[in-house]
């Protein structure tokens, strides 16, 4: 079932589109009104007539091709004697400037009667979707969504979000694209599907890119690297992964040209330099990059955009090299993970994934590149189930990290696909999966879009999706749930996925060189807690703080404890309930508003369970070293409150929230028990605890 708050805005993204159409051959309607198209020099559309804002009557709108050259994107209002102009000298502006006007007036905000031309703060503005098919995580949470990812209808909707919110740049992800969407004339045993069939692949793809297309949305096909298809690999005897052989970089280059000639609709390819490298050096990496991508860009029949991912790259010397040899003619960006797979943590820079041990490598913008832009790719693999929102830390992180080499966000997850949503018991549940996070890519894709955009926008917007007069409430308490994951990912130093998975309070496999495993359950346990090191160095583990309280030494200025940690986590967690509870106290029964709820109630009650463990770890880790009892019957008292909260947080998952597929555990060599996730099943975990601590 389709949730009725979205179906508004897509209503509205469908009649912009056809208002801006991108292709020039016939004029399309507006409201009746016949529109002249944007492409046309000098073209000038009336869009409306008559219009009643609420407080100002407007006898026109109009939208005009500017004389003079208007930054990308951007857009002018211009409100004078009742006649509104919308001024843009790009198709991109023009539809941004039209829907701004008409999100004014669907929430009787006043327009603005100045001049004002509004520019994005970031040129780039992308979200990550990995595809469900050769993808690069192998479980159940990527198979579920095939056949939603086959639908035209799911990439509508998606695509009529993504302008909403401004995003303009779509990145599909998975290993091996090639053969779902060319047949290389040299190459025909790559694909292994018959004539029909790769028709149907490539009508897809077509309409997906053309829709993208009217929608100012650039799309980028984005692979990892030497691998080729299986049938491909049985044909020649070679190896499916790893073969750096010459006929694999002949089919590899032959198959980037013939994709960038297939679809004219795609704007750019990328590539990523991690995993099937193995035992090649920088220099040797980028070297079949050149041979294989680049070389097949330059023979194509077009330039494309080009993304250079920085992932186990290894060297930035080497990838300035390549991409100085390479002299691209379109834009090229290279992407470096933030923090590297938990980038909802802190928004300070500390680890990222150019090579395995972390270390931030400053080589790739110092010094500043001139034929490329650095993008931040901050990662989700932290909450999946849980809605997520905080615009505070969203406008904390791009003050942080707009620097003049920086040109873009890119946002997504590598182990969840927003399509299907498998998540929900309740019958007027959303249909997909992105829809329910409607908040999480209305913050980023808009903040992004205009770093300055006010909460009382928010209020208005979500007032307008929700169909409720609670915005405020319902941001703030956004604001201060929202702050759990952050928090925990910030303490509890991870890399890689899988190292972290906040929602569930989860570590499944565990960096021993960041603290011990206990080798238990993929739980975070309270010995695991009290021996981990913390990601944000303001931080102070608890171990540290074990040691400094022996040594009767004060923290260094601007440091926090893990108690003062523990504290801020009660603050946020009694803040949000306050406004929870000012929303109950009106008994609104809206069922929209009312599934928005339930999940602040849940990250709610996971910043009291981290509040409560974390001081529970302290007091456990003191008593080891000092004896006194009174410290273990301090951490005991905490974990009993632990075991209630978690009782509660159970309950309220079971009675929404069904059982759902996490990862395969053949992949990891793992214990089956991990692929699938529900809170109730980690209540033993919660309960042994409190059993080790009594056992101290």
């Amino acid at each position: 079932m389709r949730s009725q708050f979205f179906c508004r805005p897509l209503i509205l993204v469908a009649v912009i589109i056809t208002a801006c159409r991108q292709t020039p051959e016939t004029p399309v309607l507006f409201d009746g009104i016949e529109y002249s198209s944007f492409l046309e020099e000098k073209a000038i559309g009336l869009l409306r007539t008559s219009l009643d804002d609420g407080e100002q009557k407007i006898k026109q709108v109009t939208l005009l091709k500017a004389d003079h050259i208007l930054p990308h994107e951007s857009y002018q209002l211009n409100l004078t004697d009742k006649n509104l102009i919308i001024r843009a000298s790009s198709w991109q502006g023009a539809i941004y400037g039209t829907l701004d006007v008409h999100e004014h007036l669907e929430m009787n905000a006043i327009l603005p009667s100045s001049d004002e031309i509004k520019s994005p703060t970031l040129a780039v503005r992308a979200i990550k979707f990995n595809l469900p098919w050769s993808a690069y995580r192998e479980s159940a949470s990527m198979s579920i969504h095939e056949k939603t990812c086959r639908d035209p209808e799911f990439w509508k909707a998606f695509l009529d979000m993504m302008l909403s919110n401004r995003f303009n740049t779509l990145l599909l992800y998975n290993k091996h694209p090639f053969p779902f969407m060319v047949r290389v004339e040299e190459y025909p045993e790559a694909c292994p599907y018959s004539e029909q069939e790769m028709e149907e692949w490539k009508s897809f793809w077509q309409e997906l890119l053309r829709m993208a297309k009217e929608r100012a949305i650039d799309v980028f096909i984005v692979n990892w690297n030497i691998i080729v298809s299986p049938s491909f690999a049985h044909a020649y005897k070679i190896n499916e992964y790893n073969d750096t052989s010459q006929v694999t970089i002949d089919y590899t280059r032959k198959s980037v040209t013939a994709l960038i000639n297939e679809y004219p609709d795609l704007a750019g390819i990328g590539v990523t330099l991690a995993d099937w490298m193995n035992g090649m050096s920088p220099a040797k990496k980028e070297i079949w990059i050149e041979k294989t991508f680049v070389d097949g860009m330059k023979e194509a029949n077009r330039p494309v955009k080009f993304l250079h991912r920085a992932v186990l790259s290894g060297s930035s010397d080497e990838m300035r090299k390549l991409l100085d040899r390479a002299a691209l003619t379109e834009s090229t960006d290279v992407e470096i993970k933030f923090n590297w797979s938990h980038g909802h943590s802190t928004p300070k820079l500390l680890i990222t994934h150019a090579s395995e041990t972390g270390e931030v490598n400053t080589g790739f913008w110092d010094p500043a590149p001139d034929n490329y832009h650095i993008q931040w790719m901050i990662r989700n693999e932290d909450f999946f189930i849980l809605r997520w929102g905080d615009a505070s830390f969203i406008r904390q992180h791009i003050s942080l990290n707009s620097k003049p080499f920086v040109n873009g966000y890119h946002i997504g997850s590598e182990g969840y696909i927003p399509a299907l949503n498998y998540f929900d018991k309740k019958s007027n549940a959303p249909q997909y999966a992105f829809e329910r996070q409607w908040l999480f890519y209305m913050l980023w894709g808009r903040l992004l879009y205009d770093h300055g955009t006010s909460d009382s926008t928010f209020t208005e917007l979500i007032n307008k999706n929700l169909n409720t007069d609670h915005g405020h409430q319902i941001l703030k308490a956004y604001e201060y749930a929202s702050k759990m994951p952050l928090m925990l990912a910030s303490f509890f130093k991870s890399t890689w996925d899988y190292t972290l998975y906040s929602e569930g309070f989860m570590a499944p496999v565990m960096r021993t060189e960041y603290g011990i495993d206990d080798q238990q359950s993929p739980f975070i346990s309270l010995e695991e807690l009290m021996d981990h090191q913390t990601l944000d160095t303001s931080y102070i583990s608890v171990s540290e703080y074990t040691q400094l309280k022996i040594n009767n030494t004060e923290p260094e200025t601007g440091q926090q404890t893990p108690l003062m940690i523990a504290e801020q986590l009660m603050t946020y967690a009694d803040s949000a309930e306050i406004f929870i509870n000012l929303i109950e106290a009106e008994k609104d029964d809206n069922p929209h508003l009312q599934l928005e709820l339930i999940d602040v109630k849940m990250w709610t009650y996971l910043l009291e369970y981290f509040a409560h463990k974390l001081s529970a770890a302290t007091s456990l880790s003191y008593y080891r070293v000092v004896q006194d009892p009174s410290f273990k019957n301090d951490a005991i008292k905490h974990l009993n409150r632990c075991l209630s909260i978690w009782k509660d947080l159970s309950k309220l998952g079971e009675e929404n929230y069904y059982e759902v597929p996490y990862w395969e555990s053949r992949v990891f060599n793992k214990d089956s028990f991990i692929n699938d996730f529900s809170w109730q099943k980690y209540l033993p975990e919660v309960e042994r605890d409190l059993e080790v601590a009594k056992g101290y």
